[in-house]
């Protein structure tokens, strides 16, 4: 059973509220989808190797170039359609309706009533991080390319950052619904744990001094 969420209606899941995550069963910590596992990273680890390693590897920029390009969209193409449906339950897309509209679709996978988990922990773990830093890797290439003057790299790295980014701002919107803002999900979660940690601070009164 399947839930699919367009841009116009969308139902809320927590994806930083940790203590949802401690009310659940045990979680199972088995990979059960290791090719999966192994093309969710490949892809985009390779082109960051590629790409740091270029100059050593080939003395052409087209090749370089072409290949770091191959790679970055094999990965989205294979993060976008396989890894996310099965690592962990989770799918978007874009779609055109009759009246040539465009609509984008955010669709995640309903547990079973038997309580049985979409995902393992780890497959989860080794989805989300490798969605996560990859990109922000590929932002700080953005920034390294502008202070060495290696601007002829720059469409590279603007080619990782939005291909991966897209990724990344998609399924986040899968996870906890299209229709909340990301910025006021991320506030209220700090506000929480910030909240959460100040009552766990224990005043002790401060002693009696001697007149």
């Amino acid at each position: 059973m399947m839930r699919q969420e367009s841009s116009d209606e969308a139902e809320d899941v927590s994806l930083f509220d940790a203590d949802d995550e401690v009310s659940r069963k045990p979680k199972r910590k088995r990979i059960r989808h290791p090719v999966a596992c192994f093309f969710h990273l490949f892809f985009r680890i390779s082109a960051i190797i590629v790409y740091l390693l270029c100059e050593f590897l080939s003395t052409s920029f087209i090749a370089c170039f072409v290949t770091i390009i191959l790679l970055l969209s094999c990965d989205f193409w294979t993060v976008k359609n396989i890894t996310g449906r099965l690592l962990v339950g989770l799918r978007w897309w874009n779609q055109v309706d009759e009246d040539g509209k465009s609509h984008w679709v955010f669709e995640a996978k309903k547990p079973s009533r038997k309580g049985k988990r979409i995902s393992s922990e780890a497959e989860s773990k080794i989805f989300w991080l490798g969605l996560i830093i990859c990109p922000i890797l590929w932002v700080i290439f953005v920034f390294s390319t502008f202070f060495s003057f290696k601007l002829k790299w720059l469409a590279v790295v603007i080619m990782g950052v939005t291909l991966q980014g897209s990724n990344l701002y998609g399924y986040i919107k899968c996870k906890i619904g299209s229709g909340k803002n990301l910025t006021s999900m991320a506030t209220s979660y700090l506000g929480r744990q910030f909240f959460k940690t100040g009552t766990e601070v224990k005043f002790e009164p401060f002693p009696k001094q001697e007149t």
